[in-house]
């Protein structure tokens, strides 16, 4: 646990805008961390912690950061944060889905401590929400799936079925499809966020009914060794780059950059204009990254995967705009109409075209 101390002195109010690092009671801001995996994971805790490192060089001594990491979702989570909100942190970032609740809850007893939750949708005076439009990189990622599959199915390796998830399959799926009509999907629900084990066999389990492309909503490198293992397998790395495994089976990658915000929201808690936001960022903003396109790919793919990460950076295209119909037939979006954020935050349907059901 990396902790850092400086007492730094108190500004004028006038001269507020010079005094940005200052707190009024002369103490370093202190940040702190949950994190729902190791932050050796590989994937999105690692961002995640990377995101914390930043802070730490951004600031220096004039702030501190803690975090707990491998922290399970529900009860354990409320415990985790109230712990930290009770050692003195003065701004919590939980980092999963699973922790919005727990978060809500700690939040109302601890009025002065500013929140951050990823990924969630519930929102106080002292809780502030944020995640990234992680369904265009799946865009860019289905594009290269579609084109480079030879067997014509390709597998995906889910975690839980919230609609961040349900927006990333859809997403891989019609721009598989849009290239290669014949393209099949096979999603496996592994119930987990990082269980190298489960995410393995998942892998497995795909690539022996033919699958021979891999997408992955899970955490851990696992699934990307196992195509390793099999051969003539693609992966791309989910969250972080996972380049150790370029340039076969990871053609390519969703990079979570996670370091710009973390610093904003630090230093709005500084100098004291934090409020409670929500921020939704994607490919154009950076907060999501597009990791090299490797050789393995051929140089036509990848000069169309490049053309449309440009497309959807600029505002151009989005990766759902119409025509495109629900599972069961019935028109979801009309031909040249783009899906609403809301429709989308709220996503639990199939787009038509995928098999099988969405769990309760």
């Amino acid at each position: 646990m990396n902790r850092r101390t400086l007492f730094t002195s108190v500004a004028a109010a006038t001269l507020a805008a010079t005094a940005a690092f200052a707190q009024t009671d002369g103490e370093p801001v202190k940040a702190g961390f949950i994190y729902v995996g190791p932050i050796g994971d590989g994937g999105w805790t690692y961002e995640h912690n990377k995101a914390r490192l930043a802070v730490e060089e951004e600031f220096g001594d004039a702030v501190e950061t803690v975090y707990q990491e491998s922290v399970p979702e529900g009860a354990d989570a409320e415990r985790a944060i109230t712990q930290m909100a009770l050692s003195g942190a003065d701004i919590i970032f939980t980092t999963s889905f699973g922790y919005m609740d727990p978060t809500i809850a700690v939040a109302e007893k601890f009025p002065d401590v500013k929140f951050e939750h990823a990924t969630g949708y519930k929102r106080a005076d002292n809780v502030s929400t944020y995640s990234a439009r992680f369904y265009e990189g799946r865009a860019i990622q289905g594009h290269i799936a579609g084109s480079m599959t030879e067997t014509n199915k390709i597998g995906y390796i889910a975690s839980f079925p919230i609609p961040e998830v349900i927006r990333g399959i859809n997403s891989a799926y019609l721009h598989a499809k849009k290239v290669n009509p014949d393209v099949e999907f096979s999603v496996v629900w592994a119930y987990t966020w990082f269980d190298p084990a489960k995410e393995a066999d998942a892998a497995r389990a795909l690539i022996e009914n033919g699958n021979d492309v891999i997408l992955q909503h899970t955490d851990s490198t696992a699934p990307q060794a196992a195509a390793q293992e099999a051969g003539n397998v693609i992966t791309f790395g989910q969250a972080s780059d996972m380049a150790e495994y370029a340039p076969m089976p990871r053609v390519s990658s969703i990079i979570d950059d996670w370091a710009p915000y973390y610093i904003d929201r630090v230093k709005a808690v500084m100098d004291g204009t934090w409020e409670s936001t929500d921020t939704w960022d994607g490919i154009g903003p950076g907060m999501v990254g597009i990791g090299e396109i490797t050789d393995a790919v051929p140089a036509e793919v990848k000069e169309e995967a490049l053309a449309l990460k440009e497309s959807i950076a600029s505002g151009d295209y989005h990766p759902f705009t119409g025509p495109i119909n629900r599972q069961d037939g019935s028109v979801w979006l009309a031909e040249g109409e783009t899906a609403s954020d809301g429709d989308l935050l709220g996503m639990d349907f199939y787009v038509e075209g995928l098999t099988g059901e969405i769990p309760n």
